[in-house]
């Protein structure tokens, strides 16, 4: 899985943040619970603590998402206002879902490894010598 680059301070390009495309299996999982809009599934995702999502990008996702068969959106003209694309997820998104749910697991235990190796993030514990002082 690839992941967002950020430059570190010798110039070379370090991976950190988020696995890229993140907000793929995070909106999928939210129309697995739910079929919506994309405007309360922008605040399902807020909530979930993506804090800057372009709306634009948004809708540029799930277009493409129902272009890939990974959802299906019908019009609702049954509420007042205009109308609004109701999204759900398909068979192929909840396939799509698994995957990542499998790769992000991996994932967890990479980082379960590098936090049990990197010792810094552990609380201080004062050898004996020290106590005894």
């Amino acid at each position: 899985m690839e992941r967002n680059k950020e430059s570190n301070s010798n110039g070379k390009n370090a991976n950190l943040g988020t696995p890229k495309n993140f907000l793929v299996p995070i909106m999928l999982l939210h129309l697995r619970d739910f079929n919506a809009h994309g405007y309360e599934l922008m605040q399902k995702i807020s909530q979930f603590g993506f804090n800057a999502v372009d709306q634009g990008n948004l809708y540029r996702i799930l277009r493409q998402l129902e272009k890939d068969g990974k959802v299906t959106s019908e019009w609702d003209t049954a509420s007042d206002g205009p109308a609004k694309r109701i999204y759900s997820i398909t068979d192929a998104g909840e396939q799509y879902l698994e995957i990542w749910a499998s790769s992000l697991a991996n994932y967890q235990n990479m980082i379960n490894q590098f936090f049990n190796l990197y010792q810094p993030f552990f609380p201080f514990q004062p050898k004996e010598s020290d106590a005894e002082k």
